[in-house]
């Protein structure tokens, strides 16, 4: 068992980032000390780093709730309700990429179109007139 900052020692994170998960239900520190200090083990050393890896996936607070939820319980669970969290984001990635791609393409095509002259001034610039 360890305090906080032994834990956050350990996960490379700050105890804010701690406090900040647990106010949000996604650990819960093992017990306490006889002086009232949350006091941590292995098992949270191993939810810490499944939320880290789910949060550089991308994976929302809720999300990453939700996939704790499954892990925890995983007896009781399907591999298909974990498959449907990551299926749901992928769509939402695919969808935000082809946005991207749309505007970057827009994007492209006004900025080809201008001179960009150094010299003459933007009463005539084709960005200026694409965007009115």
């Amino acid at each position: 068992m360890f305090q906080i900052g032994e834990l956050a020692k350990r996960c490379q994170v700050s105890t804010d980032t701690l406090r900040f998960y647990e106010k949000n239900a996604l650990i819960a520190p093992a017990g306490r000390s006889e002086s009232g200090y949350r006091l941590y083990d292995e098992n949270n050393l191993k939810q810490v780093s499944f939320i880290l890896k789910a949060k550089a996936l991308g994976l929302s607070l809720e999300e990453i709730r939700e996939l704790l939820e499954i892990r925890l319980d995983a007896s009781e669970h399907s591999c298909a309700e974990a498959k449907a969290i990551t299926s749901a984001k992928l769509q939402v990635i695919d969808d935000k990429i082809a946005e991207l791609t749309r505007i970057r393409a827009a994007l492209q095509k006004i900025n080809d179109a201008c001179c960009g002259d150094i010299d003459d001034d933007a009463t005539h610039c084709s960005i200026l007139a694409a965007l009115e």
